[in-house]
Order: structure tokens, then sequence, then C-alpha cells
């Protein structure tokens, strides 16, 4: 995200204590392989999933300083245990599907709130150095409930800033676009469906997403751990891509030759055309750099500081990356989309990192 991303993230991560929440998902499964070349003292890695915990032991099995960590989010106990003597906390750990969320809303709120909240009071209580929370652009002006959940855990996790007390902790947010590839993206249904021979299915003609790559999802949280003065929403500048030429350049690569039918299915619950990556509301307090934005915290008391950085002051000056001032929003309908050969030419390079 910046020039000296790799360095600085080095110098942050060398000798720490690190605990991954949801780490043999995706991302958290990514990040510990950027992670670990860092030399950190013990590296964390929570998950309730068995069978993919397992295999991910299996996989570091060799690595001293890796620990698989069987455990609920939603367990207090176990995360209070978990985060003991930790220096940094990545929180990627949530329930992601918009479908099922609009189902079951109260699981969302037991995960993405419930839990982040015992999360937070637990980092708090064990003094950890920082804790990145994992969100997404759905949290931007939400229409359902997974985006709900977001929105709110970004407010949890900026309040929490101010009433940590003597706690070192220093709370921050990154904000996601759809990862190309993981568990809650459309490009796994799009390979089952045409591995199977069925056709693709495009909920609008119309709909725009912003997407970025598993080393960009990375290289965000990293450059959140590095930045973070407490409160901000880190945003990468992502690409905007029409889903209809998605699903078109997927069957190109995995389908060639082949005339695979498109069927428009209409919008789901709580979906809507295209994504924002910040609010209106948020603009006169959001810096633009040449790969992000950071979005600045609602907090106006004067007295707020975390290491000498005044919250109702905060501004180009306190990060070094070179920003300004953002002047415009940022949305999926707003921006120039990639083109159709452009989209194309990006998943011929990434979907063989995913095993197509």
């Amino acid at each position: 995200m910046y020039d000296n991303l790799d360095p600085s993230a080095a110098a942050y991560f060398k000798n720490k204590k690190i605990l991954i929440t949801g780490a043999a998902g995706t991302i958290g499964a990514a990040l510990v392989e950027r992670i670990l070349p860092f030399e950190p003292r013990v590296l964390r890695l929570l998950d309730n999933n068995e069978e993919k915990l397992f295999f991910l032991n299996l996989h570091y099995r060799n690595r001293e300083n890796v620990r698989g960590l069987l455990g609920d989010v939603r367990d207090r106990e176990r995360m209070a245990r978990a985060m003991h003597d930790v220096d940094c906390v990545i929180h990627t750990a949530a329930l992601k599907h918009v479908g099922l969320g609009e189902y079951n809303p109260f699981e969302v709120v037991k995960t993405n709130l419930l839990a982040l909240q015992g999360l937070i009071e637990c980092a708090i209580d064990a003094n950890v150095g920082r804790f990145i929370f994992t969100s997404s652009d759905k949290a931007v002006n939400p229409t359902n409930v997974m985006g709900g959940s977001k929105f709110i855990g970004e407010r949890l996790i900026a309040s929490a800033n101010a009433y940590r007390g003597n706690a070192r902790t220093v709370f921050t947010s990154t904000r996601f676009g759809n990862v190309i590839g993981s568990a809650g993206s459309v490009i796994p249904i799009f390979r089952k469906q045409l591995a199977a021979g069925k056709p693709l299915t495009v909920t609008n003609p119309g709909m725009s997403r912003f997407f970025m790559t598993l080393a960009e999802s990375v290289d965000l949280v990293l450059s959140a751990s590095t930045l973070a003065l407490g409160g901000e929403i880190f945003v990468p500048k992502m690409h905007a891509m029409k889903l209809m030429d998605l699903a078109e350049s997927m069957s190109a690569i995995l389908a060639p030759g082949k005339k695979i039918p498109i069927h428009e299915i209409g919008l789901r619950s709580g979906e809507k055309l295209y994504e924002e990556l910040f609010s209106d509301h948020e603009l006169p307090r959001c810096l633009e750099t040449e790969r992000m934005f950071i979005v600045l915290p609602y907090f106006e008391e004067t007295e707020l500081a975390i290491d000498g950085h005044d919250f109702a002051k905060l501004s180009p000056s306190d990060y070094p990356v070179d920003s300004k001032w953002a002047s415009q929003t940022y949305s999926s309908k707003q921006v120039q989309p990639l083109s159709k050969s452009a989209v194309l030419e990006l998943m011929k390079t990434q979907l063989p990192l995913l095993g197509a």
C-alpha cells in the first residue's frame, strides 16, 4: 500500500506475538504466509474449522513459532486465554455471506458484533498493542445485515480507543472489497458452475463491484498494522468491475470455445447495484494517497490522544505517506470500470493462483 511497506512491516512484526482469528480462511492463511518471514516470536492461528486448522497446522508443523488454536470467537473465556501476552491481534473471523445473513440475522449479530465487543474487551484487559479489524465496503450505506454488522463493528473499534483507559491498545479498521477467490466472492460460484457445465448466474447485468487480489488484501492489513494511530479506517483504491464482464472472462478462460449461457436471476435480498468505499458523511475527514484512503475517526474531544496524536487534529502530516484531503467520494458506479480485456487479463493471472 506504500513504498516501504515490507521494511516497515518487518520492523513491526519482528519478535512480536501475533494472534490471527479466522486463520484457516482465505485471508487469514495468506496473512500467515506473509507475516512468517518477518520473524514474529509467535503466530497464534485461531479458527473454529477443525479440518482446515488441522491442515494449516500440518503445513507449518516444522515452524516452532506457529501455534494452532481451536476455538470460537464467541467464546469469551477462550479468547481471553488466546490473547494472553499478545502484541497484535488481526481479526478476520466473521460471518460474511450476504444471503445467509439475511436469513439468519441474529447469528451475524452474535459473531460479527457481540463476539467483536468481547474481543475488544479481551484486548484491553490483555494490554494488546494493536487490534486490526477487517471490515467491508458493504459497511458504507449498508443495505443488508452483513454490511450493517460491519458498519457497527467499525464504530465499536473506533470507540474502543476512547475507553481503553491505561491500556496501550490501538484499535483500527480495514475496509475490504471483494477479495478474488475468497469464500465470500462470486468467483468460486462461477468456477463451480463452469465445472459442472451449468449456465452462469448473474443477478443484474449492470451490477458492479470493487475487487482486490489476495495479495492486495494482505498489504492492506500490513499497512494498517504499521500506520495506525487509532480509530482510522484504511481503504484501498480497488478496481471496479462489472459482474457480466467477470462472468464472460471466466467463461473464456475455463471453458474456451464453448458458448456458456448467462442467466439473469435478479437482485437478492439486501443487494445493491454498486458499492462505495466511503460515504458522503465521511468525506470531510478522509485522506487520500496514491493507493488508499484513510478515513479519520469521528471523535472531536480534544483531550483524546494516542501517542501524542490528537484525534481532533489528525491530518496528512500525521502519516508517513504522501496524502492529501480527499475531494470526492468513490463508488463502483462513479469510477471507470476495468475494460473487458483488462478483466480477462487480470483473471488470467489470478485464476492459476486459486488452483483453477
